[in-house]
This record gives structure tokens, sequence and C-alpha cells, in this order.
């Protein structure tokens, strides 16, 4: 059976060369996406300054909820530090440390912040923490007072030079360097006391490392597990101490796995449909040999069977470098990934081979399936039936396939509801779901509308037409199948791209208009290279002339539990960290309460989700917070503008504790809007080293403030688009190909190579206009709807340029893919084509 299926592909390879493209994209992208998502869950980080540590005690940075996958915390949560003395006296322990981070940033002679260390909010330490770096060169002596610092031999200074540290968001102070520490990921260091007292607790530490004798590491980490049992502390060793250096890798973890899952699943679709439409052309173009084989006596059981090993044999060609190319798909995208900020750039890809095997896995299912079931009608029918049938299509389509295609449409138009009940990016995603589903739907009833379409035309052209004309659109009624499994693709095509493209750029466009229309504050000020805003700033800001107001602000992410439909749930949820004063800078669109109560245990919930979660005004949620402690908050406002400032609100003195960094992240300020007052402000900030002034017209809508999955997104579907023509041109370049039978008839009994071309064209005018027409009229209903839930008026917002752009693609490739391989057919003899075939 295998010898006679590779016979037959030898005389099909230009058909089957669409089933190469198809699997070799499918399994390009469905590799990157499963080593994006496998990253997402096995990726570690490198020690960095935790490279000496043997054993690492740290508080557990998930949420862990039963029936639920874990969840990122991305606050630290600490440790106590009575644990340290409790495990330093254990056998085997050289030395136990109680590590502290505090922001901390180096400013030069000039004023400018020396970069000291990945993360400025955690740069600063302890001198014993020098202990966990590995082999650590430290050139002088430990700091001993206030005044004294050990800097990274990165900044370039010596032992004996003056700096000036910002500590803890403490105004600049001159110390001396006392020591040069030249070690990976090392930091600003303190004398123990200064470090204490700078993170204002003597309770509790941010993680305890411990250096062992050497082959004792496994037997202390048992023991050190003994000892936390119970406490919901972690004990880590080996590869996974690095991500306790850096809580917040789980949230960017968290969010790739995301990321990849939601990508994956529309990967996998449109990977399903277009193998399945290139075997669809393959088989079809074999329906003779398969009808003589069923004349000769060959069961149906044989023909499904022959056809699937065909496909897979050609399959099998492509998925091999298809697969390779997937790993280096993965790596471009944890590169645009990092350069966004979403991963931490020293993150690496966790590369194994289980996302190739499930690549093969499923393509090896989608190609049975596909081929077998292309090949059912022909395997089924009686074998005279089948050689009768083998040169012309059913003239009746399938009266289920057509009304499933009917009703997914309609499924879909349905969906497209949810951006009016859902004004969030659940409700945007369901538009870009809509378009897809009414994409298959039409490719399932297309040869009934093609039929009938193609009836209706002939019918009113009558004697009029010219005869290409005429030709053409018979051959459009005679063949449905074969032009509506041309023109589907090209119709997914105009969709996908209209609906996830413009779905992003309306998202982008009313989340800048609710942070434009909610931002009273002319101005942000904020201190990223000092890992905070410093304590003084609000202060001195308020004093300036012509400063009407001015609050600080920051972000976290909470987890929110609720029930749904009965069962448990848990999300993780950004959360704007203000305080009363905020109802001066910003207006959330308020329409129950008030910011100005948020004091205490409270917050203001988005009214997107105050009703679905029981979050009304006065009631009280559960929440855990950024490090995992649980609180009941009082609901003290709803507001409407939660696509820009995020579902929840949490008052400062419910968020105060429950950070990495107690800083505030910016200050937002609003003035009398005098030029004057812009100039004491830019004056006021130039003073301070570290500090930065934007404008929050401007500012708003930046590429910062674009959230990263929408780049990814973007992304994806630029290389969908990509693979999607490619396999498109090439199912049409092999469903003209086959055709060169019918040209070679059409020549012998008179017609002109020039009439032929003229039909050819006519006919890739045809399907270019419909797959346009069906395109625009599958996704004008889910982005009239987005359009109105999102902006408030029944169209979209995005580049005007794009419904040109779409429009001149799908003209291009109708007519290259049809007239090439035409050009073709005619160089060669009718004679001679008849006789191959």
């Amino acid at each position: 059976m295998f010898s006679i299926a590779l016979r037959m592909a030898a005389h099909r390879l230009t058909a089957l060369l669409a089933v190469v493209c198809a699997v070799l994209g499918g399994a390009a992208l469905i590799t990157g996406t499963g080593v994006l998502a496998e990253s997402g869950l096995r990726s570690t980080l490198p020690p960095g300054r935790l490279g000496g540590a043997d054993v690492v005690v740290a508080a557990d940075q998930e949420f862990h909820s039963p029936g639920n996958p874990a969840l990122a915390l991305p606050e630290r949560a600490r440790v106590p530090a009575k644990l340290v003395e409790r495990i330093s006296g254990l056998a085997g322990v050289t030395a136990t440390v109680g590590d502290v981070g505090f922001p901390a940033a180096l400013v030069d002679a000039r004023g400018r912040v020396v970069p000291t260390a990945d993360d400025p909010t955690s740069a600063g330490h302890g001198w014993s923490s020098t202990q966990l770096l590995a082999h650590p060169r430290v050139t002088g002596r430990a700091p001993a007072g206030d005044g004294e610092v050990a800097v990274p031999a990165t900044t370039g200074l010596k032992a004996g030079d003056r700096v000036q540290v910002v500590a803890d968001g403490r105004p600049a102070a001159r110390y001396r360097v006392t020591a040069v520490v030249d070690a990976p990921g090392a930091g600003v260091y303190v004398a123990d006391d200064t470090a204490v007292r700078l993170t204002g607790s003597r309770d509790t530490v941010d993680l305890i490392g411990l250096t062992t004798k050497p082959g004792t590491e496994r037997w202390v980490a048992d023991a050190v597990r003994n000892r936390v049992a119970g406490t919901g502390l972690k004990v880590v060793t080996g590869a996974d101490i690095g991500d306790t250096a850096a809580p917040g890798v789980g949230s960017a973890r968290s969010l790739l796995v995301l990321l990849a899952g939601s990508l994956g699943g529309i990967v996998l679709l449109i990977t399903g449909f277009v193998t399945a439409g290139a075997l669809g052309v393959s088989i079809a173009g074999q329906r003779r040999d398969l009808a003589l084989m069923r004349a000769v006596g060959a069961t149906p059981r044989q023909i499904r069977r022959l056809a699937a090993a065909q496909s897979s044999a050609v399959a099998a060609v492509a998925v091999v470098p298809g697969v390779a190319l997937g790993y280096l798909l993965a790596g471009q995208f944890r590169g645009m990934l990092a350069d966004r900020g979403v991963l931490p750039p020293e993150l690496p890809l966790t590369v194994s081979p289980f996302p190739a095997l499930a690549t093969l896995v499923l393509l090896a299912a989608a190609v049975q399936l596909s081929a077998r079931t292309a090949a059912w009608r022909t395997s089924r029918m009686p074998a005279t039936e089948a050689v009768a049938e083998s040169r012309s299509e059913p003239r009746t389509p399938s009266k289920g396939r057509t009304l499933t295609g009917v009703l997914l449409i309609a499924a879909a138009f349905t969906l497209s509801v949810t951006p009016l009940l859902a004004r969030t990016m659940i409700g945007a995603a369901a538009t870009s779901i809509a378009g897809i589903v009414a994409a298959i739907g039409l490719a399932l009833c297309g040869p009934a509308l093609v039929r009938s379409t193609g009836e209706a035309a002939v019918r009113r052209l009558g004697r009029r037409a010219s005869a290409p004309t005429w030709l053409a659109l018979a051959n459009v009624r005679a063949y449905a199948l074969r032009v509506a499994g041309v023109v589907s693709p090209l119709a997914m095509a105009v969709v996908f791209v209209l609906t996830y493209t413009l779905a992003q750029t309306t998202v982008l466009a009313a989340t800048a208009q609710d942070t434009r229309t909610g931002t009273l504050a002319q101005y942000r000020l904020s201190a990223p290279a000092l890992g905070g805003l410093p304590a003084d700033a609000p202060t001195a800001v308020r004093k300036v002339p012509g400063v009407r107001a001015a609050a600080p602000v920051g972000t976290t992410s909470v987890v929110w539990p609720y029930e749904e439909f009965g069962d448990p749930q848990a999300e993780s949820a950004s959360a704007l960290i203000a305080g009363p004063d905020a109802a001066d800078v910003l207006d959330l669109g308020v329409r129950e309460g008030g910011l100005s109560r948020l004091t205490g245990a409270t917050v203001a919930v988005s009214s997107e989700v105050s009703g679905s979660r029981g979050a009304e005004l006065g009631r009280r949620i559960p929440l855990f917070l950024g490090d995992g402690t649980k609180v009941e908050a009082r609901v003290v406002a709803v507001y409407d503008r939660g696509l820009g400032f995020g579902p929840l609100v949490l008052s400062r003195d419910l968020a105060a504790g429950h950070t990495t960094s107690a800083l505030a992240q910016s200050l937002l300020v609003r003035t009398d809007g005098a030029a004057a007052t812009e100039s004491r402000l830019a004056a006021l900030t130039a003073s301070r080293p570290g500090l930065a002034l934007e404008d929050t017209a401007t500012d708003s809508g930046t590429d910062q403030d674009t959230p990263p999955e929408v780049w990814i997104n973007l992304a994806t579907i630029v290389v969908l688009l990509g693979y999607l023509l490619l396999s498109i041109a090439n199912k049409l370049v092999a469903a003209t190909a086959q055709r060169r039978t019918e040209i070679a008839a059409l020549r012998l009994v008179g017609t002109t190579p020039r009439q032929i071309r003229a039909m050819m064209r006519r006919e890739a005018a045809v399907i270019a206009a419909a797959a346009l027409v069906s395109g625009l009229l599958l996704s004008a209903l889910p982005l009239a709807l987005l359009g109105q839930g999102f902006l408030g008026h029944p169209w979209p917002t995005g580049p005007v340029w794009l419904l040109p752009a779409i429009a001149a693609t799908v003209v291009l490739t109708s007519f290259l893919t049809v007239e090439l391989p035409t050009r073709q057919s005619l160089r060669t003899p009718p004679a001679d084509a008849l006789r191959a075939t």
C-alpha cells in the first residue's frame, strides 16, 4: 500500500506542493508556540547574585487555588528573620545570610545615575550578602558605617573614591567607597545594620541563603525543609535558585504561557484549515485514479488508507524542516518579548524535543483525518459512479455541510455581541474569534453559495456575454466546490487580518481615550533609575508655585478569587495604587461612590467587572495582594474607565507593606497650565538626579504604554498572514495546474490561447471579488459591534491603508497564481497534455 502511495505521489508533485507548504508552515508555527509555552513553564533565570548559594529559603511567589493553575505573585513576600538563627546551626552549613534588598542608585559627579543592577528597586544589600555571590573578587574592606559603601566593578569606581548614593528614596548623600566587588549580579552594599535601618524592619528578610560544605547540599536542604514545614516557605537548590532573586519573573513566565496558549489556539485552527484545504485539492486531483482502483476491486477502506498514506509520506518530508524552523522562530519571538520588557533578557528558552513531538502528533492526526475525509466520498461511491464523477463534481452540494456552515456563521454573529456586554480584552478577543468561526462557516457553505451565485450570473448575462466570460462563469457554476475551496482561504485571510488588526487598534484607541480623558494631571514625575520616587519629592513638587495638586500613584497585581457558575475561580488582575488625593489628578468616570474614600482597606472597582464579581458599592471582596497576603476590602467607588486604568484601584493604605518597594512609582501633577509653572517643574527635576518629567498628553499611547501582548498579537498576524498567503498561493497554483486536460480540450475544439487566458483571468477576478466581498461581509458586523462597544460608534479604528492593502494583496495573489500556471499549461501541445493524464 505504501509503495503504491509513493508512486502516485511521484506523478502529482505539483498538487502535493501545496500540502508540503501547508505542513511546513504549520510545523514551524506549532513548534514555535510550543517552545514558548514550555519556556513559560520550565525556564529558569541564571542564579545571578545568588550564584554562590547552595540552598535558598524564600516565600512561595505563587498563588495556588484548587482546580486552577498557579498564579504568579509579583511582589516580594518576606521571610521571618528569626529563621536565620534557627537554621544556621545545622550540620554542614558554612554560612547563613538573611538577605535584604532596597532601592539604591549611585550618582556621579555630573549628576547622572550610574547603572549598578538590572533592577534598581532591589539594588542595595547588606555586606553579608556578598557571601552569596559566585566567586566574588573584592578589592578593599567591608563598609563599617553609615557613610561607607561597596560598589560593583562595572561602575569604574575604586576604593577611596567618594560617590553620592540615593538609598531607599532618601536624599542623595556622599559615601566613601571602601570596596569594589567583581562578581555576576553584584549591586550596592552597605553595612548590615545600615541595610536593616534602610529597609525599616528587623523582623523580616527577603530570603535566606546558605552555603554548605561540599557534598552536604542535599542533606542540608532536606533538614531545612523539615524546619520550615507548615510555614509555606520554599527551599530551593540548583537551577531554581535564580528565580528567587527576582519574584517578578514568575509573572513574566505566566504571561508567556498565556500568550502561547492564546496564540496556540488560533495557530492550530488555521493550520488545520489550511492543511485540510491543501489535501482536499490534492485528493481532488486524484479522484480518477482512486475511482479506477475502486473499479478494479479496491475496498473503500483501502482507498482511504491509500490517500492517508500518500499524504503522510508527503507531510513527513516537510515536517522535519518545519520543526527546525519553529525553534528558530521561537528564538525570534523571545528576543522580541525581551526587547518589549515582557521577559527578563537573561531568561533563556527551554529547548527540548517535547514541542517537536507534540507537533508531529498533531500534524499526523490532522493529515490523516483530512486525507481520509477528502477521500471519503470517492471511497464510498459505487465503482461505476466514481469513475463517471472523476472528471466532474457533485451537482448538489451536501445539505449537511451547507447547514453546518450557516449555523457556524450564525453562531459567529451571535458571538460578535460580546463587546457590547464586556468592554474588556475578552470582549475584543471575541471579535477575532467570531471572524475566524464565520470564515470556517463560509468554507462549509461556500460551494452552495458559489453554485447559486454562478447560476444567477449565467442566467442574467445570457447571450450578451463574451465567450471567455461565459466560460468562466460556467466553470464557477460547474466546479463550485473547487472555486469555493480557493475563495474560502482567501476570505479567511481577509477576515483574519481585519478582525485581528482592527481589534488591537480599536482596543488601543479606546484605552488611550480612557487614559487621556481620565488624566487631569498634565505631568508625570518618576524616577525609574532610582527604583522609585524619593520620599520628599511630592512635598517639593507641591511647593512649586502654580501646582494645583500632586498625587503619588503606582501599579501592582492582585489575585481576585470569585465564583463562576458555582465553581471557584481565581484571576490575576492589574491594580492602580492611589489615595484619596487621586480625585484631584484623575477622573475615572466614577458612577457610584468616590475616590476621596480610598483610605484603609478599601478599593474602587471598574463597572465592567463589578456586577459579574459581586463587587457592588459597599460590598466587601476578598483579595490576595501582590505578596500573597489575604485581605477583605470594601468597595468605595465604581468607575467606568476600566479599560484605561484597570479593573481595580487599591488604596495606598491597603497596599502599604505589600509591595517589593515602598516607594511610589510616579507622581501625577496638575498645574495651572502656565508656561512658567512648567519651567519651574523642569528646573526642579533637573536639580535632582534620577528624576524624569513627562507630559501626560504626549506620553499617553506611546510604545511604552502599549501592552506587550498587543505587539505579540500583531507580530503573530504578520507571521500567520504570510503562512496563509503562501499556502493559498500554492493551492491556487496546484488547482490551476490540475486543469491541463480541460485547457487541452478547449484548445482542441478551437479555443485560442488568448481566449483561454482571458477566461482564466475572469475566473481569477471572480475569485478575488468573491473573497473580498465575503471577507468584508463576515467582518462588518463583528467590527461594527466592536466599535460601538469600545468607542461608541459603529466602526473600528485602525490604519486607513489596511483595506486597500488587503484588496491589492488578494487581487495580486489571485491573478499571479492563476496566470503563471495557465501560461505553463499553454506551452504544452494539447495532444501531449491529454496523453499525460
